[in-house]
């Protein structure tokens, strides 16, 4: 079913307008202020819905929500080119606002739930992407399927800042420099990929977990040619850019 498509009018400048991306495992919001976005998370189903005007999921949405379907935000809303229908939307929302800040070749790291990793050509086209499991996925299957490791959350149990050490001793900085290493390695690599069939690829870095591996990909792309761009907010940013449904 195709719905009308969402227009941008860049209604972020609305007072106390809110907006709603509803993930897999946490709510994800945003609300107009004197100052811009102002974007935090918190448990799937809490958070008032007053001056709500547009919102989007990739998760279950609950049933009894009082969500207006007129303001909800669907794949085929967002003005990103060769879109198959498959793609999650929070992939097309941040690879739609990285093209549309830049206007270059752009791969979308996004790290929450799982790692997406999604390839915006020049022209502002989907070209393709990958999907790993995020950090916090691959710690609960660590201590989920070994007997002696035990179960880890990122944040609060983990620094916001990796230890310097590289090679760490004890078995709970092990697994979280295993995992966050890991991860920033596979994002290095897709950059380098994209900026080999791309040239003047720029990597954004967003999500949950972005800040904590950003300075590790940093470090792995020091030498390269990449322009890494920390956006911690890039899928909300594009959410209250667009006007899914009536205006206010």
């Amino acid at each position: 079913m195709r719905h009308p498509p969402a227009r941008v009018d860049g209604r972020g400048h609305l007072s106390g307008a809110r907006w709603l991306l509803i993930g897999n495992s946490r709510w994800h919001w945003a609300m107009a202020g004197s100052g811009g976005l102002h974007c935090w998370s918190g448990p799937a189903g809490e958070g008032g819905l007053e001056g709500l005007v547009g919102w989007a999921a990739v998760g279950p949405v609950p049933p009894g929500v009082a969500l207006d379907p007129r303001r909800r935000l669907h794949l085929s809303d967002v003005p990103l080119s060769d879109v198959p229908p498959w793609l999650g939307l929070d992939r097309a929302l941040a690879g739609w606002q990285a093209h549309r800040l830049s206007g270059q070749a752009g791969l979308v790291a996004d790290a929450g739930t799982a790692l997406s990793l999604t390839r915006i050509t020049a022209e502002g086209c989907f070209a393709g992407g990958r999907l790993l499991a995020g950090a916090g996925l691959q710690l609960h299957a660590l201590a989920g399927a070994t007997v002696a490791l035990p179960r880890l959350q990122l944040p609060p149990q983990l620094p916001p800042q990796l230890p310097a050490d590289s090679w760490p001793r004890s078995t709970e900085a092990a697994m979280a420099t295993g995992v966050l290493r890991g991860l920033a390695a596979a994002i290095a690599q897709a950059a380098i990929e994209a900026e080999g069939q791309g040239p003047g690829t720029i990597l954004w870095i967003t999500g949950g977990d972005g800040e904590l591996l950003a300075p590790l990909v940093e470090e792995l792309l020091a030498a390269s040619p990449i322009a890494v761009r920390r956006a911690p907010q890039l899928v909300l940013e594009a959410l209250s850019a667009l006007r899914p449904g009536p205006a206010r």
